[in-house]
């Protein structure tokens, strides 16, 4: 049966780091086992791994085209494989998959970390052959040393929590739509077999399940993924993003994001690219081609919020949290990072990452090209900031690691705008403060009056009308009235600017109309309230 990943990235290392695939080109039975013992162990959590028979290597990479087994050998290696796989304690036996690759036949032995370390296998096959534990050490299989071993055993039944078994759940919780459409997007052949199979023959082949088959029990990254509402299970799985219009956070607008985990994240990254990311075109004098920056370069904003989905921990009652501030934008998961990682290293952007929380994200993550290998991703934001020449980012824990914050500040060039605008933001309205005194008289409102009236339909006035020229608009068009009269009482001078963003929007929304509607422009046009304006004012709640 077809295993649950792209054959080909495999392979050639797209979605598996090298160190966790061995490349064999025959069999070699004390080997092997030991190396799937190892895999089994999983010292580093990162989720274990592959072993290639039917494939050389040189330098821990593939040699292709494979030079393949013949069928008589990889049924003899399958039915050799389930005997010596019980002389590992306790029993341990990999997903084994005959695969028809680049025109030969290889197989490829999946062993994902086991539920029961630490495991231990024979030096040998030999019938009084001596037991020890091995473990992963880049791409070597190796006997652990004294210190490796004390923490192994101390790792003893303690699996990841999204590799666990959630018994409040039921195989009949997955979406077999869900997990259909995920297949079909990496590319594995497990898709084209899905209609023939049970939720259960799929979620063992997935390892998204774990127990017999009168009591199968979902695993929580199974329903992380595949769960059709996985907020039934993990209220807190969620993204927040959270726009502030100020630095001191007292306004603001939020948007959740829920679902499946790779859905609510690539939702999340598309709405940050679409309402966060802006550019600018600089030209040089000195140069032919022009400059392109970014307020906040997408490829690090993408990293970091696939790093906090990834890293987070599961079992903590946090939401992830982006905080967009005018100068910044935060992004904030729960828990920190685990050691070595530190206050200190993250300062001096030391990575050094050796162990990871989630086995099972990763790699999901991984097959859905949302995330890259281990320990890529702050190089990848560091890089995208310095090509856009923004200021390095910020990477921040406390003691107790009880956060991870990363911290990225906007380009230099739109803090320059963005005090620009608000310059003139601010002039617009001394320009409207001044025009109070000029015609208050005429629509006979106090000060105070028009400056509550103001206030209380500020939520109703479109976007780029200032919410005093609104107001002063309504207020005047009780009557009909043209446009140069209404542009002297806001002191405004060019008339196809007002028209196009003060009464345009207005006429838009349904405030005012204009009293030759077929000839917009007529020397004679003239506006008018209309009910819906005439309401506003009357009642602006």
């Amino acid at each position: 049966m077809p295993l649950p990943i792209n054959i080909n990235e495999l392979l050639n290392g797209k979605t598996v780091e090298w160190e966790r695939i061995e490349f064999r080109e025959g069999w070699n039975p004390e080997r092997t086992l030991r190396t799937i013992c190892a895999f089994a162990n999983d010292f580093n959590n990162w989720g274990g791994g592959y072993i290639v028979l039917g494939v050389s290597e040189k330098n821990g990479q593939p040699t292709l085209p494979p030079l393949g087994l013949q069928l008589s050998q990889i049924d003899s290696i399958q039915q050799e494989l389930n005997n010596i796989c019980r002389r590992i304690i306790p029993n341990y036996f990999p997903i084994v998959e005959p695969v028809d690759f680049q025109g030969k036949k290889i197989l490829i032995l999946w062993c994902p970390g086991g539920s029961n370390r630490p495991y231990k296998a024979p030096e040998s096959l030999s019938e009084n052959s001596r037991y020890f534990y091995y473990i992963r050490r880049y791409s070597s299989t190796v006997q652990p040393t004294r210190d490796e071993e004390r923490e192994l055993l101390a790792m003893a039944n303690q699996i990841p929590f999204d590799d666990r078994v959630n018994h409040n759940s039921t195989v009949n919780d997955f979406d077999l739509s869900t997990i259909k459409i995920f297949l079909n997007e990496i590319g594995s052949d497990l898709e084209k077999e899905i209609t023939k199979l049970t939720i259960n023959e799929i979620a063992r082949r997935m390892n998204i399940a774990e127990g017999g088959n009168e009591n199968l029990i979902p695993k929580n990254v199974g329903l992380l993924f595949f769960a059709k509402d996985p907020q039934n299970f993990f209220p807190s799985a969620k993204i927040e993003i959270i726009t502030l219009t100020d630095e001191s956070g007292s306004d603001y607008t939020e948007k959740t994001f829920t679902g499946p985990l790779h859905n609510q994240l690539r939702s999340a990254l598309e709405y940050l690219k679409n309402n966060l990311i802006k550019e600018k075109i600089v030209k040089s004098p000195q140069k032919a081609e022009s400059d392109r920056f970014y307020n906040y370069p997408y490829d690090a904003i993408e990293e970091a919020l696939c790093n906090a989905v990834y890293h987070r921990g599961y079992d903590n009652n946090s939401p992830i949290e982006v905080r967009i501030y005018p100068s910044k934008i935060d992004i904030i998961s729960f828990p920190g990072p685990l050691p070595p990682l530190d206050k200190e290293k993250l300062n001096k952007l030391q990575f050094d990452v050796r162990k990871y929380r989630n086995r099972r994200i990763g790699e999901f993550l991984k097959e859905l090209h949302l995330t890259e290998g281990r320990a890529t991703g702050i190089p990848t934001i560091i890089k995208s900031l310095e090509k856009n020449k923004s200021p390095k980012p910020i990477f921040e824990t406390d003691e107790a690691r009880s956060y991870f914050k990363t911290t990225f500040k906007i380009h230099k060039i739109f803090i320059k705008e963005r005090e620009e605008k608000s310059t003139s933001k601010a002039d617009e309205q001394d320009k409207y403060e001044s025009v109070k005194s000029d015609v208050l008289s005429k629509i006979g409102l106090t000060r105070d009056k028009f400056n509550e009236l103001v206030l209380r339909l500020s939520q109703a006035c479109p976007k780029s009308v200032p919410s005093y020229a609104f107001t002063l608009i309504l207020l005047l068009a009780r009557n009909e009235i043209d446009i140069v009269t209404i542009m002297e009482a806001l002191k405004q001078k060019n008339r196809t600017r007002f028209r196009n963003n003060f009464l345009k929007p207005m006429i838009e929304s349904g405030f005012i109309i204009p009293t030759i509607p077929d000839k917009p422009q007529s020397p004679k046009q003239k506006y008018i309230i209309t009910n819906k304006g005439k309401k506003l004012l009357e009642n602006p709640k």
